[in-house]
């Protein structure tokens, strides 16, 4: 029935869409690459593509196979990499994708003395996967998460490494700035600045104005923590951040940071891999190394 080369065929069609191009791109002949999905066709009985001028379009069959292939095939790539590796006595790349904008401070102190522990493993860092970390994972494009706001689900296992404090930020000047904590209605009138990141997942929001409903006078996005943090301490907003991060700039900057209500919201930093993966070697060791690093 359906083979690995039926993934690749219908794949390069798709992108290609012609036997021609998908041939040239797969490195087969046009009659072995026809022959293998005629042959496929007369064991499931349907057509899966069709001709649409000079190109090929590919029928309800067809799609549903480019669809099986998005899946796998990623996971084939993945397998045997691992295999190359291990058969050149290398370890490989550990690939991370950020879900959390402001741990990008801390996975620095994390990555340094793991890649002196493993030297024969490199470390790329995907921080376009803001929020899309989890199907990123599942299409083996990463290999760990790391996130504050964990999805669960079965394939995935959620490992907490450390817990912080979320908390206002505000200029030292501010009003609020020698309060140990901000209700929702203190905020009425404050201009707000944010990551890039939608309102609902934002926990100032989520966990602390919307149940109150309350909201801010406005809301600005700043896209990096060193200017996010230059703009409070000149009074021109305030911002929710990780209180460990706050404490590394509260000796540079003018801030002060305060409690969200009487028992302030209370956070895990997750790493997330794929089920079974757990026990890898070089994976349970940067969990480690994350766990002891503050």
């Amino acid at each position: 029935m359906i083979e690995r080369i039926h993934l690749d065929i219908l794949t390069a069609i798709k992108k290609h869409g012609t036997v021609t191009k998908a041939a040239e791109a797969l490195h087969l002949s046009q009659s072995a690459l026809s022959h293998s999905i005629k042959k496929l066709e007369s064991q499931i009985h349907t057509p899966i593509w069709e001709k649409a001028g000079r190109n090929l379009r590919l029928t309800a069959a067809g799609e549903r196979i480019v669809t099986l292939a998005d899946r796998v095939l990623p996971q084939f790539a993945h397998v045997e990499s691992l295999l190359s590796q291990i058969a050149k006595g290398e370890m490989g790349m550990l690939r991370i994708g950020m879900e959390c904008h402001p741990c990008y401070q801390w996975l620095l102190k994390v990555i340094d003395p793991y890649l002196k522990k493993w030297p024969e493993v490199d470390i790329d860092v995907k921080q376009q996967f803001q929020f899309g970390a989890l199907g990123a994972l599942h299409r083996y494009e990463i290999d760990v998460i790391i996130t504050p706001d964990p999805l669960f689900t079965p394939s995935v296992e959620y490992i907490p490494v450390f817990e912080y404090e979320h908390r206002l930020v505000v200029s030292s000047e501010h009003w609020l700035a020698k309060r140990p904590c901000v209700f929702p209605e203190d905020l009425r009138e404050e201009v707000l600045l944010s990551y890039p990141v939608e309102p609902q997942r934002l926990d100032i929001f989520s966990q602390f104005l919307h149940p109150a409903k309350c909201t801010v006078k406005k809301h600005k996005i700043i896209e990096t923590t060193e200017i996010m943090l230059q703009m409070v301490a000149a009074g021109r907003g305030v911002c929710a951040l990780p209180g460990w991060l706050v404490d590394e700039y509260a000796s540079k900057l003018s801030v002060s940071s305060l409690r969200f209500g009487e028992t302030g919201i209370h956070k895990h930093i997750y790493v997330g891999m794929r089920m079974g993966e757990q026990h890898i070697n070089y994976l349970e060791d940067f969990v480690a190394q994350a766990r002891s690093t503050r």
